[in-house]
């Protein structure tokens, strides 16, 4: 689930292992250029945090932030 704090969606993910972890990332980078709204992200080992906002728009959540967290969730 999204959470909405400092301006910013944040989700965690946790997969089996790296490869899943990495193949999950690698549709993420996919549709975040389709939409042309790149997220700040971190891994670690089977562990993927992802945070959303809008820089363009003072860093704050807007509508673009919302519909990538809807199209990622649609890539679980």
């Amino acid at each position: 689930m999204w959470t909405e704090s400092n301006n910013q969606l944040h989700r965690s993910f946790q997969f089996r292992d790296f490869s899943e972890a990495f193949a999950f990332m690698t549709r993420v980078a996919l549709e975040a250029e389709k939409q042309n709204h790149h997220p700040l992200w971190t891994n670690v080992w089977n562990k993927v945090d992802i945070w959303l906002s809008t820089h363009d728009a003072g860093n704050v959540v807007t509508e673009k932030d919302r519909a990538l967290a809807a199209a990622i969730d649609a890539l679980l």
